[in-house]
């Protein structure tokens, strides 16, 4: 959480959060997410987000990219991606 307010003080258009939710409890995740959603909704702020847990990731972000072995396999809507049964099944594990 420091890391991430240290970051905005600058004010920036754009930060990168690699795998914020390592090592946090789910609750602490879902704040940290939340907050960040947040403040990209309310100031513009574009946030590329690195995040093994892709429920989280694909909650809350406009555009996702779907890696498998350093190669992309979908880069669409995160919507298209959520709604993707085959992708789904196949990549994200729901």
């Amino acid at each position: 959480m420091l890391a991430i307010a240290r970051a905005l003080v600058a004010r920036p258009q754009l930060i990168l959060l690699d795998e914020p939710s390592l090592g946090l409890a789910p609750l602490v995740v879902e704040q940290i997410i939340a907050t960040v959603n947040d403040l990209c909704r309310k100031t513009g702020l574009s946030v590329l987000l690195v995040e093994q847990n892709a429920i989280t990731a694909l909650g809350v972000a406009d555009q996702g990219v779907l890696l498998s072995l350093g190669k992309v396999v979908a880069d669409r809507p995160a919507k298209e991606l959520r709604a993707d049964a085959t992708l789904r099944a196949a990549y994200l594990g729901y």
